[in-house]
């Protein structure tokens, strides 16, 4: 009795938890301001890439960063695919937008885009990725990127499957939320368990 009292108190922290995850991934996109001006600009891509990448650029012509980085592009995805997908300017993506082909996750874009601000010498970085995937990508940044050496600010797009308040009746939109947040809670156990981020930390561009 023990056992099951123990697990059913573990289930209601858990969903609690998930209800808070979610409250504020559905937060985090009406509410968000324009990001100021930044070095930089970062999208990582995964679902919705192409919403990504397209809001990164749209910062990037409005002058909020010098550059725009793409994360984990496909190999197989040559760069013209890639700006007729997701409607990008020749003039701007010719000039300003750098691909990214190491990055195979979440873990793989933080290492991709610590070596990409560190090779630019670029202090602060604007982090474009959707919404229920921000929190966990901003632990897996600030864990190779971190202040006061680096500043790091978000803007998410929004996963229109999150939109309703009663996501929980969708089960596609249960089952990414319940998996992002299981993912997330690896994470912060990783960081308090081990004081680490991603095992290998780029190192700082040789002067000279």
């Amino acid at each position: 009795m023990r056992t099951l009292a123990a697990l059913l108190v573990l289930a209601l922290i858990w969903t609690a938890g998930l209800f808070a995850f979610a409250a504020r991934v559905q937060q985090s996109t009406p509410q968000q301001a324009e990001p100021a001006p930044a070095d930089g600009i970062v999208a990582l891509t995964g679902a919705n890439s192409n919403e990504r990448i397209a809001a990164a650029v749209q910062l990037l012509a409005e002058h909020r960063g010098r550059r725009v980085l793409v994360s984990g592009v496909n190999r197989g995805v040559s760069r013209e695919q890639l700006r007729i997908s997701t409607g990008s300017a020749h003039r701007l993506y010719d000039c300003c937008v750098d691909l990214g082909f190491t990055a195979a996750d979440t873990v793989g874009n933080a290492r991709e885009t610590a070596e990409w601000a560190r090779n630019m010498r670029y202090r602060s970085l604007t982090v474009v990725t959707s919404d229920y995937h921000m929190p966990r990508a901003m632990l897996e940044l600030r864990a190779v990127l971190r202040p006061p050496d680096f500043t790091l600010q978000t803007y998410a797009t929004p996963t229109a499957a999150l939109k309703s308040r009663a996501w929980w009746r969708s089960p596609g939109a249960a089952r990414l939320l319940a998996v992002e947040y299981c993912k997330y809670l690896a994470i912060l156990g990783r960081e308090a368990v081990l004081g680490l981020g991603p095992r290998t930390t780029p190192a700082a561009p040789q002067k000279g």
